[in-house]
C-alpha cells in the first residue's frame, strides 16, 4: 500500500523512507520546522534578523534561490531536484517549471520544504535514499539539479567510482536534450587559501591537502570535475562561476565573460564559523583576473551538463525592497551581438523596470549636445515577459582608469579625470531630471566617448552636480581599501563642499540605502549580525604574545644590593589550567630575599605549595613574607599556604631565603593559582580585608 502524506498541496512519498532520519542539525531543525509551519515566507526576513542564527538564515533566506533562478526553465519543463533539503531552491524551481520532483533522505527537512511551499501544486517530495528511489523515477526530466549535493556522492552511491556512477544514474532520467546542473564548491577555491575553513569538514586546507584526513565528502577542481564528466561520456558541458560562492550568489560569470579588475566586491561572508584572513581575496582575484586565472580559483562552480546557456553573465540586485528587485544579464543574441537586459524579479518590480525607459528619454534630452552619451534603452513589456534592454558598450569603466592613475601615483591624472567627469555630468544642471547613481563604474570610456550605461536610479528632480560628484567619490573610496591613500580634500574644495555639506550628503546616502532596501537588513548587515570572527595572522601573533605576557611571572633576587630589573628573570611556568601554574627555579645560596611577581595586573594569588629542596616553607611564619597586597585570612589554623589580593599592576611577594643552603644551588618549587581581576573589584576586596595573618 502506497505510503503518502499531504502538507498543503504538496505530497510526500514515504514508500522508501527507512523510518528514521539519519542526519539532522539538532534542535534548530525543530525551530525551522515550527517557522515553516507557523509563518509565511514573507515573514522570514524579519525572523532571520530576530533569531540571529546561521542555520535559520542559511535554510530560509530567499537569496539561496539565485543559484537556479538564472536557468532558462519554463512551464513546459520537468525538473528533478536531488537533495532538496529544507527547500532552499524548491520554490524557485516550482515557480519556473511545470513539474518538480524532489528527493531527500530526511523526513523532517522534507516537511519543512512542504510547509514553506505548501501553495505549490506542482511539487512532489520523495523521502528516502536516492539509490532506493531512483529506479521508480521517470526518464523524461528536462533538468536534474544537484545544488550542494554532488560532493556527497560516496554517501549516496558508494563503490569504487561513486561520482561517475552517480552521474551515470542521473543521465538515465534525463531527456535527450536535457541538462544536469551541478553547484559545488571548488576544492581550490581562493577563499580556502585565504583562510576559510572547508565548508563540510570545518577544518583548514582540507581540500587543498587533498582530504588527507579522510571523510565522506569530496569537492573537486575544475579539471577534476571535467575528468568525471568525460569518464561518463558527457561531451558537452559549460562552467559558470558564482561569486562570492554558490550559496549566496550575487553574480555569476562564464568563460565568455570574466570579471574585470576592480569589479568584484570584498568577500567576508563567513556566517557559520570563524575564519582566518591570510590575504585580501578581492585584491588577489583582481590579479588572477588580469592573468586569466579566475576560473581556476573561483570559490564555487555551476556546471551545466548539456546545451550552453545563452547568457554570459548575471548579477542579482534582490537584496532590496520587493519593488526594486531585479537581475541584470549579458547575453549573446542570435546575431552574435551582446545585449544587456534588466528583468524584474517580482511583480512589484515591473514598474521599476518600466521607468528605465522613461529615465533614458529624460536623460537623453538633458544631455543632448553634451559630451556624455546615454546608453540606448528599449522596453519589452508583454503578458509573458518584461525587461529593459541596453546596448553592450565596449570600453573601460571610468573607475578602472582612475585606479590606473592611483596605481602609478599619478594624482594629477586622477584629478584630471575627475574634473572631466564633473564637467560632463554637470551639463544641463538646471534640468528636472537627474541620475542619482552617476558613480564612476557606471560610465564606460572608449576614447573620447563617455557613455552612461546604468541609470536605474533616475529621478524627476534637480540634484546639484556637487552632490552627485561627492556621492561618486564617496562610493569609489568605500568600494576598495586600496583607494584610501587618495586625499579627497582637493576635489571637495574645488566643488565648494564644506564639512557640513559632506556630513549631510553622507546622511542622505544612508537614507537612500534604507530606501532601496525597504529598511530590511542587507546581506552585509546580516553578516555583521550573525557572522563569525575574522582573524588576520597578526591577530593570532598578537593573541599569542598577549597570552604569554599575561601568563609570565617575574623573579627578583636580592643578594644584599636590593632588587634590580636587569638581573631579574621572566618565567612562564607550567599551567595545568587557565589559572593554576607550577614552576621551578634554581636559587643560589647567596640570595637573601627572593621577590615573586605573580602577574602584571590586579589579581588574587594563592600560593598553595612552596618548597626549598623538597622542604616546605611555612609562609604564615612571622617575618617570612612581605607583600604590597592584602593577605587574606586563612580558613584553618594550620594552613601553610597564603592568599593575597593585589589592587595594583605591580603585585609582588618577597620571601626571606635564610633557609637556603649556602654555596649551593637550591631548587625552589612553587604551586599557585592566579586569578586576574578588574582593578575596582580588587580594590573592593582589599578594602574589605579586616584581619591580616
Amino acid at each position: 500500500m502506497e505510503n503518502r502524506e499531504q502538507i498543503g498541496k504538496i505530497w510526500l512519498d514515504l514508500s522508501k523512507y527507512p523510518g528514521e532520519d539519519f542526519y539532522c542539525d539538532g534542535a534548530v531543525e525543530d525551530e525551522i520546522l515550527r517557522i515553516a509551519r507557523d509563518y509565511s515566507p514573507v515573514e522570514y526576513p524579519k525572523l532571520i534578523e530576530e533569531k540571529k542564527s546561521w542555520p535559520i538564515f542559511y535554510h530560509l533566506s530567499s537569496q539561496r534561490e539565485n543559484i537556479v533562478e538564472f536557468l532558462p526553465i519554463t512551464k513546459e519543463d520537468k525538473v528533478l531536484e536531488v537533495g532538496s533539503g529544507c527547500g532552499a531552491i524548491t520554490g524557485a524551481l516550482a515557480k519556473k517549471a511545470g513539474n518538480v520532483t524532489c528527493v531527500d533522505l530526511s523526513k523532517k527537512r522534507s516537511m519543512i520544504n512542504a510547509y514553506r511551499h505548501g501553495e505549490c501544486d506542482n511539487v512532489t517530495i520523495h523521502v528516502g535514499n536516492f539509490k532506493d528511489i531512483e529506479p521508480d523515477l521517470p526518464a523524461d526530466y528536462d533538468y536534474v539539479c544537484l545544488i550542494g549535493v554532488f560532493e556527497y556522492g560516496q554517501s549516496y552511491i558508494g563503490g569504487d567510482k561513486p561520482f561517475v556512477e552517480f552521474l551515470n544514474i542521473l543521465k538515465k532520467h534525463l531527456k535527450r536534450d536535457g541538462r544536469i546542473v551541478i553547484a559545488i564548491e571548488n576544492k581550490y577555491g581562493l577563499k580556502y587559501f585565504a583562510g576559510c575553513a572547508e565548508d563540510h569538514l570545518g577544518t583548514y586546507f582540507s581540500g587543498i591537502e587533498n582530504y588527507a584526513e579522510g571523510g565522506g565528502v569530496r569537492t573537486f577542481s575544475k579539471n577534476g570535475l571535467e575528468k568525471i564528466f568525460k569518464e561518463c561520456g558527457i561531451e558537452e558541458y559549460h562552467f559558470y562561476y558564482p561569486y562570492p560562492d554558490y550559496k549566496f550568489m550575487t553574480m555569476a560569470y562564464s568563460d565568455k565573460r570574466q570579471p574585470k579588475v576592480g569589479e568584484l566586491s570584498n568577500n567576508l561572508r563567513n556566517f557559520d564559523r570563524e575564519r582566518m584572513l591570510l590575504f585580501n581575496e578581492k585584491n588577489a582575484f583582481d590579479g588572477m583576473s588580469e592573468d586569466g586565472l579566475f576560473p581556476v580559483f573561483s570559490n564555487s562552480y555551476v556546471a551545466i551538463l548539456g546545451n550552453e546557456l545563452p547568457l554570459q553573465y548575471v548579477r542579482y540586485s534582490n537584496d532590496r525592497a520587493e519593488e526594486y528587485q531585479i537581475k541584470t544579464v549579458i547575453l549573446e543574441k542570435d546575431d552574435h551581438q551582446k545585449e544587456v537586459r534588466k528583468y524584474p524579479l517580482t511583480e512589484a518590480a515591473k514598474e521599476h523596470v518600466r521607468n528605465m525607459l522613461t529615465a533614458y528619454e529624460g536623460l537623453k534630452k538633458r544631455y543632448a549636445g553634451s559630451k556624455l552619451t546615454i546608453n540606448k534603452c528599449r522596453l519589452l513589456d508583454t503578458s509573458l515577459e518584461c525587461y529593459a534592454a541596453f546596448e553592450f558598450v565596449e570600453g573601460r569603466m571610468l573607475s578602472e582608469l582612475m585606479d590606473d592613475c592611483l596605481e602609478k601615483q599619478d594624482v594629477e591624472g586622477f584629478h584630471k579625470l575627475f574634473d572631466e567627469y564633473v564637467e560632463r555630468i554637470g551639463y544641463g544642471d538646471d534640468a528636472n531630471v537627474t541620475d542619482f547613481d552617476l558613480v564612476f563604474s557606471n560610465i564606460i570610456v572608449n576614447g573620447d566617448e563617455w557613455t552612461l550605461i546604468d541609470y536605474e536610479w533616475t529621478f524627476g528632480k534637480n540634484i546639484e552636480t556637487k552632490e552627485l560628484a561627492f556621492r561618486a567619490l564617496y562610493c569609489y573610496l568605500m568600494e576598495d581599501e586600496r583607494r584610501n591613500g587618495l586625499q579627497p580634500d582637493r576635489a571637495l574644495d574645488k566643488l565648494g563642499i564644506t564639512q557640513q555639506d559632506a556630513e549631510n550628503y553622507r546622511q542622505q546616502e544612508r537614507e537612500f540605502q534604507r530606501f532601496v532596501t525597504g529598511k530590511r537588513m542587507s546581506i552585509s548587515e546580516i553578516y555583521q549580525l550573525i557572522g563569525r570572527g575574522v582573524y588576520t595572522p597578526q591577530d593570532w601573533i598578537d593573541g599569542y604574545r598577549t597570552n604569554r605576557e599575561i601568563r609570565r611571572i617575574q623573579i627578583y633576587e636580592d643578594t644584599g644590593n636590593g632588587f634590580r630589573e636587569e638581573t631579574s628573570h621572566l618565567l612562564y611556568g607550567n599551567y595545568e589550567d587557565e589559572n593554576t601554574v607550577e614552576l621551578e627555579y634554581v636559587v643560589t645560596g647567596n640570595v637573601k630575599v627572593l621577590r615573586l611577581d605573580p602577574a602584571f595586573d590586579s589579581c588574587v594569588c594563592r600560593i598553595s605549595d612552596i618548597n626549598i629542596n623538597g622542604q616546605p616553607l611555612v609562609l604564615t611564619k612571622k617575618g617570612l613574607l612581605q607583600t604590597n597586597g592584602k593577605i587574606l585570612k586563612s580558613k584553618t589554623e594550620n594552613e601553610t599556604g597564603v592568599s593575597v589580593v593585589f589592587a595594583t599592576q605591580d603585585p609582588n611577594i618577597s620571601i626571606d631565603m635564610n633557609e637556603l643552603l649556602p654555596d649551593k644551588e637550591n631548587l625552589l618549587s612553587v604551586r599557585m593559582e592566579v586569578v586576574r581581576l578588574p582593578m575596582q573589584i580588587a580594590k573592593d576586596m582589599a578594602g574589605a580585608v579586616k584581619k591580616l595573618i
